[in-house]
């Protein structure tokens, strides 16, 4: 309760004295409840509410120095039983809190540091996974490089510490990621990304890839490719990602879409030989990508490190301008075999509408059923068809 109390505090008097020194201070919040159901799960049939609260400060000092500092509570209803004994606040936390030296998006050379999120390109290895309430933030440095033909990132992150309490490993995360545009064409992304770590199981593994996207007046399009190689806990790496999109708009003013989707995520069926060929997403959004039901939040582990074929097809329509219609259709694949009966996992519909009830205040509801084919039980995921549904309100100011 004391160190709650401390850093409420400190960002309350920070508000009131920063003024007296910096060129402009705001601030901004959100609020953003949201009600799940799933069946099955772990216990049953569940339903629950969870919430994200936010309030962020932003003060813009002199010589184009800028403090952020962002607090975040995340909970769900009823969690404490009776809120006049228990106000301790387990769950507030600092989310990001750095200092930005020069423009982050205009400067020739500007530097962020402390803690933060980081999105390259889609966020297919590296994401703050905006969709969780907790997401994704990294402790460490961010230099950026803002050029005529594009940017180029440096990135260093300390994501295990073995000298605090109850942390037995020591890991680090670097980075070289680089986005050179064209405007004829689209934007060609180029990254090296290093994992480092020293516990019981070391692990040093690096992934090289490309991400190619781009639009025309109805087209839109995106290709990428990783590489993986190194050694994660004893076995040799060699593992790779490809993916292909290809969206066509439809109607006046492109107000519907229809997408073809795959990704192939390799995987390893002779495992213990000392070479492993399963494919780590590493710090993806996963969400995005492989159904918005969740089945493949941790890849390998949820795909029994046989890897992941995703074949689908997605449609949107903007029924007006604050109503947004999306139906996506996915079948999933093992990459690999294995000892499974099958490969088939099974399919999974997303349906979506969003709508915008005033600018600051969106609105959105899903359904989304799976359903199960044999390979899903053969790893141990899913024995029955799973039905999952939310609805979500975001109020940002």
């Amino acid at each position: 309760m004391v160190h709650v109390r401390a850093a409420l505090i400190a960002v309350v008097a920070l508000g009131v004295l920063t003024p007296l020194t910096a060129q402009e201070v705001t601030f901004h919040g959100q609020v953003r409840p949201r009600s799940e159901f799933r069946d099955p799960s772990v216990i049953g049939g569940r339903s629950f509410t969870s919430m994200r609260i936010r309030a962020t400060m932003n003060a813009a000092l002199e010589n184009d120095v800028t403090v952020v500092i962002q607090l975040q509570d995340v909970r769900l209803f009823g969690e404490e039983t009776n809120t006049l004994s228990d106000f301790s606040a387990d769950n507030l936390d600092i989310h990001q809190g750095y200092i930005d030296m020069g423009r982050f998006q205009s400067a020739k050379t500007a530097a962020r540091i402390g803690r933060q999120e980081v999105n390259f390109g889609g966020q297919r290895l590296v994401g703050a996974v905006a969709w969780t309430q907790q997401a994704r933030s990294f402790d460490g440095a961010r230099v950026r490089f803002n050029r005529d033909w594009g940017s180029f990132d440096l990135v260093g992150f300390k994501t295990a510490e073995n000298l605090a309490d109850d942390v037995d490993a020591d890991a680090e995360f670097f980075g070289a990621y680089a986005t050179i545009n064209s405007a004829e064409a689209g934007a060609l992304d180029l990254y090296g990304l290093y994992q480092r770590t020293r516990a019981l199981a070391d692990v040093d593994q690096a992934t090289f890839g490309a991400r190619f996207a781009g639009s025309g007046s109805r087209l839109n399009y995106r290709a990428e490719a990783s590489l993986q190689v190194g050694d994660r806990r004893g076995s040799d790496v060699t593992a790779f990602m490809l993916g292909g999109r290809i969206g066509l708009g439809l109607g006046p003013g492109n107000k519907g879409r229809i997408t073809l989707w795959y990704d192939y995520l390799s995987g390893d069926d002779t495992p213990g030989d000392g070479d492993t060929k399963v494919f780590d997403t590493m710090f993806a959004t996963n969400h995005k990508f492989y159904g918005f039901a969740d089945m493949f939040l941790n890849i390998p582990v949820h795909t029994a490190a046989l890897g992941l074929q995703d074949f689908a097809v997605k449609g949107s329509l903007q029924a007006n301008q604050d109503v947004t219609i999306g139906l996506d259709l996915h079948s999933f694949r093992l990459a690999k075999q294995g000892g499974t009966s099958t490969a088939h996992l099974g399919e999974e519909i997303d349906f979506t509408v969003s709508h915008r009830y005033s600018p600051n205040l969106g609105i959105t509801g899903g359904l989304s059923l799976v359903v199960q084919a044999d390979g899903f039980a053969d790893i141990g995921r899913l024995t029955e068809n799973l039905t999952w549904g939310y609805l979500m309100l975001n109020a940002t100011f």
